[in-house]
């Protein structure tokens, strides 16, 4: 007689589409109960697939007419953005004509190299934490969406873009400074012209989540230059080194960035930290994602499930500089379903996608979610730009959506959001500047409402444009700003900056949304570099 072999034995070489984590105990005893069962199932599923088109064809209450969405022009241009926002030797080859060089004595307080990297928004500050979460969000989109930037021409955009964010994160890592200085805001004066100190902010380990952040970028950017083998573990490396360096802080010790004056005083005003641990599980996950090591997805599971807990109602639904809980949630997913690490694992990732799933719904029913009377998502309805969160919101339904495509299941995404901030909403206003034919022309923003001329202009001198009723002489092609109030309302107006001024932090989000909705080259063949689809 042959030797007994188990059933798990005998299985266990044969590769299996769904998770090790999920166990099927099904045992058959009444075939014409089973037969009932299987009617009954197939006809739910049936129906489902029924309402969703139903839903999708009839006409939508909150549809504005107007010309078809061109995406691959609004990725361009909101690549675009960040060409002028760079700092440093500027490019000569450039699109961005009205940009110089600018910055070159960053660092020089501290006798530290800190020129590069990016203005946040309208002013003349270098955040590390918004640049940070800038560069991570534009790499994951990078690694998802790698074909489609391809196919459209803007792979070595997006990749320039990363690797200068990266480079000047290299510089800050291992001090995690920014460059703060009260005249930045006081100030209305083009980068090129800046004459006065450039005062540095540094932090110690004790920063939790802005070392965190940068974690999250560097391990994110070392993805997207793998082939570049040394640059790749340049930047893996030091992002292990940074993890290391905060993990071990004293527990008593970590918080946020922003809970010190030395670090965090002059950000505070713009952006105000309320978290460390969702910030460690996003680094932790990125690093699990970019070395392979176990020890971080041990450590990410455990943050995230903290930071869950900790994460207030105010905050449970949006994805931006803030809160990283539904974007690593997202993550978790996709390591459930295309990684697949079975114990001791699989309740953590079970719950993230479980709390992934009930986050779409309340993106995709009206009855979960408050929108504007043009259709636009209220995500927090204070008095906070609305767009950035619409967008980020977009982003995660599209991917995810892609996530059950590639297991052959049903998803929608948000669509009607990147819609509304295109140009299809009540004021019929592009809400992406350059885009389509009416879209902002008093932004918020120093290089763009100061003329091109070849002249220096002072801190008074700069007054002169700011309070103008003109348009900027200076078209910022691609920045998305503020956007609408919950009416719908828009004033374009310079000085009111809640509704006109941009940054990159908000810019990231719907560059994600739009190549996310971007077509694939070939119908629904989407290649994916982060989990190996091809």
């Amino acid at each position: 007689m042959p030797p007994t072999v188990s059933s798990s034995a005998a299985y266990e070489s044969i590769p299996s589409q769904y998770p090790k984590s999920v166990e099927y105990n099904l045992v058959i005893t009444d075939r014409k109960h089973f037969h009932r069962f299987i009617f009954v199932s197939v006809t739910i599923v049936f129906a489902i697939i029924a309402a969703v088109l139903l839903l999708h064809f009839l006409p939508q209450k909150h549809k504005h007419q107007g010309s078809s969405v061109n995406v691959k022009l609004a990725i361009n241009q909101a690549l675009t953005f960040y060409d002028a926002q760079k700092s440093g030797y500027y490019p000569k080859n450039s699109p961005v004509k009205f940009r110089g060089d600018s910055g070159l004595q960053d660092g020089n307080l501290v006798n530290t190299n800190l020129t590069g990297g990016f203005y946040d928004s309208g002013n003349n500050i270098k955040f590390t934490f918004t640049t940070a979460y800038t560069i991570t969000l534009l790499s994951w989109t990078a690694m998802e969406y790698q074909s489609k930037y391809d196919a459209i021409g803007e792979l070595d955009h997006v990749k320039d873009i990363i690797r200068w964010g990266s480079d000047y994160l290299l510089k800050v890592g291992s001090t995690i400074s920014n460059n703060n200085e009260p005249n930045d805001i006081s100030c209305w004066q083009r980068p090129e012209d800046m004459n006065y100190a450039r005062l540095v902010s540094t932090c110690d380990s004790s920063a939790s989540d802005l070392g965190g952040e940068i974690v999250a970028a560097l391990s994110a950017a070392s993805l997207v230059f793998r082939e570049d083998k040394d640059y790749s573990s340049k930047l893996v490396q030091a992002a292990e080194s940074l993890y290391e360096a905060v993990t071990r802080e004293d527990p008593r010790k970590q918080g946020t960035y922003t809970m010190g004056d030395a670090c965090g005083k002059q950000a505070r005003m713009l952006y105000n930290s309320s978290s460390y641990k969702d910030e460690l599980a996003w680094g932790a996950t990125w690093l699990f994602l970019a070395t392979k090591n176990a020890d971080y997805l041990t450590n990410a599971t455990q943050m995230f499930l903290s930071a869950k807990t900790d994460e207030t109602n105010f905050e449970k639904e949006v994805f931006y500089w803030n809160n990283k809980v539904n974007a690593i949630a997202v993550l978790l997913t996709g390591i459930r379903y295309f990684r697949d690490p079975g114990f001791p694992y699989e309740d953590v990732l079970k719950l993230s996608s479980n709390s992934t799933d009930t986050l779409m719904c309340s993106y995709l029913f009206n009855k979960y979610m408050s929108r504007t009377p043009g259709g636009l998502i209220i995500l927090k309805p204070d008095n906070e730009p609305l767009l950035q969160y619409a967008a980020t919101a977009s982003f995660l339904s599209k991917l995810y959506s892609d996530y059950l495509d590639q297991l052959k299941m049903t998803g929608a995404s948000c669509k009607s959001d990147v819609n509304y901030i295109l140009g299809q909403n009540p004021m019929k206003m592009s809400y992406l500047v350059g885009y389509g034919d009416r879209f902002p022309v008093q932004v918020h923003h120093r290089s763009a409402s100061i003329p091109w001329d070849n002249k220096h202009y002072s801190c008074d001198d700069g007054k002169r444009w700011l309070n103008s009723k003109d348009p900027n002489p200076q078209v910022l092609l691609g920045a998305m700003v503020g956007g609408p109030d919950t009416h719908d309302n828009f004033t374009d107006q310079r000085r009111n900056q809640r509704f006109t001024e941009p940054n990159i932090a908000s810019n990231a989000g719907l560059v994600a949304a739009l190549i996310s909705l971007q077509d694939s080259p070939n119908s629904h063949d989407l290649k994916n570099s982060l989990w190996g689809w091809t």
